[in-house]
């Protein structure tokens, strides 16, 4: 098991960073949301401000298990908002290139038309480590550093294909919350990423022998969640053609707040015999 604060954490100063990409995250290869995190981090530690207001990044190359460079160039610094680029680059090659947006917190405007899904609370529903047990296909560490409960769990035995959505709540382990606002952002930043192909698949047979990496990510965090030790994530694929798989996610606190939101394209490869765990 992971520590999503343990293994984020950079080395260094003055925008160039180093860290060490730990093999608890890995599916297929580092986890991509895992990545985004490293970044959205190494930015904060760049930034005036110490609130992310959006992330967005193209996903360039898988990287290995060892030491990886962060570099934080700023692009752009006002009054109340900084724009800045997060790089991380390994042995010679660029894994991830992205943007964030970081704010002062600030008047304005005030509406919420963004109400949770009428779910059962994580309390009164069961695990995946209950639901499924422990001899149930592969499992890639990556699973290790959640605990989830399904909304709308659906028994192997009965599965079909269907709509390619899925509802479930989730906690990091071993450490559910954080004060710090890039690692409270982390959280939805990695279920943002992660929970998408799981989606795509619910519309297909169960080995349908393709693998969907992600090319992009894009994410919003429009408020803080350090009380909430559960997170609610709706995830939906609605679209894959010509290899294409575009996802859009959302994010809610347990109190039912909308925490963050984002999407992005996956593309679809053949799954090699060595892209299982």
């Amino acid at each position: 098991m992971g520590s999503l604060d343990l293994d984020t954490r950079l080395e260094g100063g003055d925008g160039h960073f180093v860290a060490t990409l730990s093999p608890d995250w890995k599916i297929w290869g580092p986890n991509g949301g895992y990545l985004a995190s490293i970044a959205l981090r190494a930015a904060g530690m760049a930034s005036r401000f110490r609130r992310p207001a959006s992330f967005a990044c193209h996903f360039l190359s898988v990287g290995a298990f060892e030491p990886a460079n962060v570099s934080v160039t700023p692009l752009r610094s006002a009054r109340t908002a900084e724009s800045l680029r997060a790089t991380i680059e390994q042995g010679g090659r660029t894994l991830l290139e992205s943007q964030v947006w970081t704010t002062a917190d600030g008047a304005g405007l005030e509406h919420d038309f963004a109400p949770m899904p009428d779910v059962a609370p994580p309390a009164h529903l069961d695990s995946f480590e209950n639901l499924i047990g422990d001899d149930d296909g592969p499992h890639f560490p990556f699973w290790e550093n959640l605990e989830g409960r399904p909304t709308d769990w659906v028994p192997r035995a009965e599965w079909r294909p269907g709509p390619p959505r899925l509802c479930c709540w989730y906690r990091f382990r071993p450490e559910s919350r954080f004060d710090d606002p890039y690692l409270d952002a982390a959280r939805a930043l990695i279920l943002v990423d992660t929970l998408s192909w799981p989606a795509a698949c619910r519309a297909h047979p169960e080995d349908n022998g393709w693998m969907a990496p992600s090319l992009d990510l894009h994410v919003r965090f429009h408020r803080p969640a350090h009380d909430s030790e559960w997170l609610l994530v709706e995830a939906r694929a609605d679209v894959a053609t010509a290899g294409l798989i575009g996802f859009h996610n959302r994010v809610w606190s347990e109190d039912g707040r909308l925490v963050a939101s984002g999407g992005g394209q996956l593309l679809c490869r053949p799954r090699p015999q060595s892209a299982l765990p």
